[in-house]
């Protein structure tokens, strides 16, 4: 498999491209960013582009919060530098850890700032997870288009025209360059979050036949980007402050510590240094092991990358890393199967249509000799509540239904 020649990344990694050097597209732009900007004119143009939502509603703006570090470095940003008021909007996708509900509360009330709770409906969100894992390989369907499209329905309710997310995706994708302008719009939702599905699609790909909850379009109101025609009547604006103050992990991440007691946690998969990455879900490690299976790379790929990028790593201490950590089989594993009511082969039969050449299909044998040693700490804090043995949503036929 083909990887980059400056980081680690390779050629199965979504969006990615190699000069005639073998450098990839991410680092490239991490380059531009790095020498090709001036930041001082991007402040100014965000000073400008408050100026006309500053004080005219009772907030300033909607802040989508998940209470992770770029979120939680977002709020601190909003609130101390910019001194804005903002309504935080907080999407819970059924998996949040004991850790990130004390971050969260500690920075609520030391900021000072009002929020706004959703829980989708999880017999809803059960039905969503399978079907997107089916269509796919990423049962994350539900968590990314609620993170991005039911906070645009609290702005469009309240009348606040600007929302303001962490970093552009030009930190670690080529969806977007940092050489344009990246709006998180409805163009970006469906090029970016949804997969390619969305919510009318998915209402005409759930089997309501095999359930006691048969979903309707209300359902997955929350999971629907708001119509554009009324976005445009608010006359609305959804940036990345990653657009206009140069991104820096490492540096937020010691800063939120700091500033607001913020702490990491034990993840599934990710090396102990990078205890601040992805502690929002303990499904996370299941996540990172079904990209595994499909493109022959997880998570500490993309760490060590970021790392090799801002000169913080070589390319060879990230390679060790990665060699230690990635593609191994998490102990969620089993608590996600429950959820769902399928075996592991069953899940190796609905990843196998998605996995990316060069990566070869793996199955349940090499799965069980490639367990993973580490069991976060909390682990067994994990809530049970509403696996598939519980309700049965689906067949455990992967073909059944294809």
């Amino acid at each position: 498999m083909k990887s980059c020649s400056s980081c680690v990344m390779p050629e199965t990694a979504e969006t990615l491209s190699y000069d005639n050097k073998g450098v990839c597209s991410v680092c490239r732009q991490i380059e531009f960013k790095q020498e090709g900007i001036d930041w001082k004119q991007r402040s100014v143009d965000l000073d400008g582009l408050l100026a006309d939502s500053r004080g005219q509603s009772d907030y300033d703006c909607i802040l989508p919060f998940s209470g992770g570090k770029d979120s939680t470095y977002t709020l601190w940003y909003v609130v101390k530098k910019l001194k804005l008021k903002p309504l935080v909007v907080c999407f819970d996708h059924g998996f949040m850890r004991s850790t990130l509900l004390e971050n969260n509360l500690r920075t609520f009330r030391l900021l000072g700032v009002d929020v706004v709770n959703f829980t989708p409906n999880w017999q809803v969100v059960r039905k969503l997870m399978f079907e997107a894992l089916r269509r796919r390989g990423d049962f994350c369907w539900h968590c990314h288009t609620g993170i991005f499209a039911y906070p645009m329905w609290v702005a469009l309710e309240k009348k606040i025209p600007l929302v303001i997310w962490g970093e552009p995706s030009a930190e670690y994708s080529s969806f977007y360059g940092y050489d344009e302008e990246e709006e998180v719009d409805e163009r970006r939702f469906n090029t970016i979050v949804n997969l390619g599905i969305n919510a009318e699609d998915m209402l005409g790909m759930l089997d309501n036949t095999i359930s006691d909850y048969p979903v309707t379009a209300r359902d997955l109101k929350p999971f629907t980007y708001p119509p554009s025609s009324e976005l445009r009547k608010l006359r609305m604006r959804s940036i990345c402050l990653g657009s206009y103050i140069p991104w820096d992990v490492k540096k937020q991440v010691e800063l939120i510590r700091k500033e607001l007691g913020w702490r990491g946690d034990e993840v599934e998969g990710v090396p102990p240094e990078y205890d601040y990455e992805k502690i929002e879900c303990f499904m996370q490690g299941v996540r990172d092991y079904l990209k595994y299976l499909k493109r022959g790379f997880g998570r500490t790929t993309h760490l060590v990358s970021i790392d090799i990028r801002n000169g913080r790593k070589t390319r060879e201490e990230g390679a060790a890393l990665v060699a230690e950590y990635d593609g191994k089989r998490p102990g969620s594993l089993d608590l996600f199967l429950d959820f769902l009511g399928i075996d592991e082969e069953t899940l190796m039969k609905l990843v196998e249509p998605h996995i990316v050449a060069p990566q070869q299909p793996l199955d349940v044998e090499w799965a069980q000799s490639h367990r993973m040693n580490q069991k976060p700490w909390d682990a067994d804090q994990w809530s049970r509540t509403g696996r598939g043995k519980d309700a049965s949503i689906q067949s455990t036929d992967a073909n059944s239904r294809r």
